[in-house]
């Protein structure tokens, strides 16, 4: 059972994380009923307003917040209950990133926001915005500080070579997400804050939007991450198995710590002022991230088989039909893990240099997002809900919202085949990305797109009955559920699997060789913007 202090800091972050998701998928569905041509916004209400709300909502502060609570579950669950300072830091950290949540969403509720998701210069924002994001950052390092320092502790104290899986995993994804946003960090206190204010007139584009892109990137594996230590860690306690190798899965983390990061120009691939040698240089890191992604499936799989060989399953996919499908726990994970077969192809496609120029800035590309965090991370996230949310309630999760959540899995997985098959298909037809409903001036290009949007309006209206589902199911986890003990899956490792080797959490050999690959990606082609810097560009509010 958790320590109480320890699930409230955990349910403190998952409530913001769901408040946030409600909120954000309102905009999502009025977002795809505009793109669709269904409806038409009063003006009072923007498109690109709730394409801001959106963004900033689900792919930051969704995200972030259910992390961070599901990490401090974890920690306290494998390396017992949450000491003083640690905890003190976590609330610390929770203050200061719901303060700055509140802050920008009633900036972006005002139409002082309305820059996206991604907040490109030359689009000016009000400096309370900004000002908004450095508590959000600033808050989750003081919570990634917080898990390194019970790591510490419980190192010292335990004197042990070889910290719990989960727990390991867990200070990897907070160091990941900590060298990942010193990027963000530099770009918006040092730029977009005296910029914004009127300190300075202009703003370096490029170099804001590297500084942004070093971040941008390795935030889709901040994301990732979580799902991967629900998969490797709570799925093989979950089907009766045992996790197929330690030290295979601490190695694949530590090679996305390696090569996740230096490797932002890959979303720059058609922006001017960077030499073709550095994006080169930068898409072939982007492929090495490939074989941990690789290495995962195959422990996966080989997890599953292994599992329903022991429950007697014959033939070669006899083990595929023994898995226990009817439970929401693994049914959702799996459902995403499914889904992110296509949405890898797609990433591929997306960092490759030539196909790149066919769908850059096209609907494609927002496909391939929202099959990847939207499909992929999200449900994983749900699945674990469905088990968190009453084990740090002291509640059992029951056979009838089981079966509620195998529906909204289904209900969610339909739903992104309409939006997200329609946006890969249209994107490849040429339809821009990040716009409200045009036809162009009658161009018959852009009509022939129209009856794809309406699919996408179809598919936003179904993900959105799954999200009023999925709050329901929640809720009635954290208050009206039976009173019990709910478990926190946590699998074991085989049997006769290799032996982890001490140098997997030797941090500062990890953390080292990340920061010389950092160094050579990115400390010429910065020198090399600064020296030829253009003019720079005053602000623009189109809203």
């Amino acid at each position: 059972m958790i320590n109480k202090k320890d699930a409230q800091l955990s349910l403190a972050f998952l409530t913001v994380s769901f408040i946030a998701l409600f909120i954000g998928a309102i905009a999502g569905l009025l977002q795809s009923l505009v793109r669709g041509g269904v409806i038409t916004l009063p003006l009072s209400i923007g498109y690109y307003q709730l394409l801001t709300a959106h963004g900033v909502l689900l792919a930051l502060i969704f995200t972030t917040f259910f992390i961070i609570g599901f990490l401090y579950a974890g920690i306290s669950r494998t390396m017992g209950k949450l000491y003083d300072v640690p905890r003190r830091s976590g609330w610390l950290g929770f203050v200061m990133m719901t303060f700055g949540t509140g802050l920008a969403t009633v900036f972006i509720l005002l139409n002082k926001a309305t820059v996206l998701y991604t907040f490109y210069a030359p689009l000016q924002a009000s400096p309370w915005f900004y000002v908004a994001l450095v508590h959000v950052i600033v808050g989750s390092w003081l919570c990634a500080f917080s898990m390194w320092n019970q790591y510490y502790i419980w190192k010292r104290r335990t004197k042990s070579n070889l910290s719990p899986l989960f727990s390991y995993m867990a200070v990897m994804t907070m160091a990941l997400w900590f060298i990942a946003t010193l990027g963000v960090a530099a770009t918006v206190i040092l730029q977009f804050i005296p910029w914004s204010i009127g300190w300075v007139d202009k703003i370096d584009i490029l170099i804001s939007r590297t500084l942004f892109w070093y971040f941008g990137h390795p935030l889709v594996y901040f994301w990732l991450l979580p799902a991967y230590m629900c998969w490797y860690v709570v799925i093989p306690k979950i089907i009766g198995g045992k996790i197929f190798s330690d030290a295979l899965a601490r190695l694949a983390f530590v090679l996305f710590l390696l090569f996740s990061i230096p490797v932002g120009f890959h979303h720059q691939l058609l922006e001017p002022g960077i030499s073709h040698n550095w994006k080169f240089l930068q898409v072939v890191l982007t492929f090495m991230v490939i074989v941990p992604s690789l290495m995962t499936a195959f422990s996966m799989f080989a997890c599953f088989e292994t599992a329903g060989r022991k429950k007697g399953a014959k033939g070669i996919f006899g083990w595929f039909k023994v898995l226990p499908w009817n439970d929401v726990r693994f049914f959702a994970p799996m459902v995403g893990m499914l889904i992110f077969i296509p949405a890898g192809a797609g990433g591929i496609i997306n960092a490759s240099h030539q196909l790149n120029q066919v769908i850059h800035n096209t609907l494609w590309v927002t496909g391939h997002f929202h099959l990847t965090v939207a499909s992929t991370v999200a449900l994983t996230f749900f699945g674990i809900s469905y088990w968190l949310v009453p084990y740090l309630t002291g509640r059992t999760l029951t056979p009838l919202m089981n079966r509620l959540g195998i529906i909204q899995t289904i209900m969610w997985a339909a739903g992104m085949f309409f939006m997200s098959g329609a946006m890969h298909l249209v994107g490849l037809f040429g339809a821009p990305r990040r716009t409200a409903y045009t036809t162009y001036n009658d161009s018959p290009i852009a009509t022939d797109w129209i009856p794809y949007q309406v699919s996408m309006a179809i598919g936003g209206t179904i993900l959105f009955a799954a999200i009023l589902l999925l709050i329901y199911i929640i809720g009635y986890l954290a208050f009206k559920a039976p009173k019990g003990v709910m478990e926190f899956p946590v699998g074991e490792v085989e049997e006769g699997a290799a032996k982890t080797p001490a140098l997997l959490e030797n941090w500062k050999v990890w953390v080292g060789i990340c920061a010389v690959l950092i160094l050579f990606a990115y400390t010429i082609p910065f020198w090399h913007m600064i020296e030829h810097a253009p003019p720079g560009s005053r602000g623009f509010k189109y809203w």
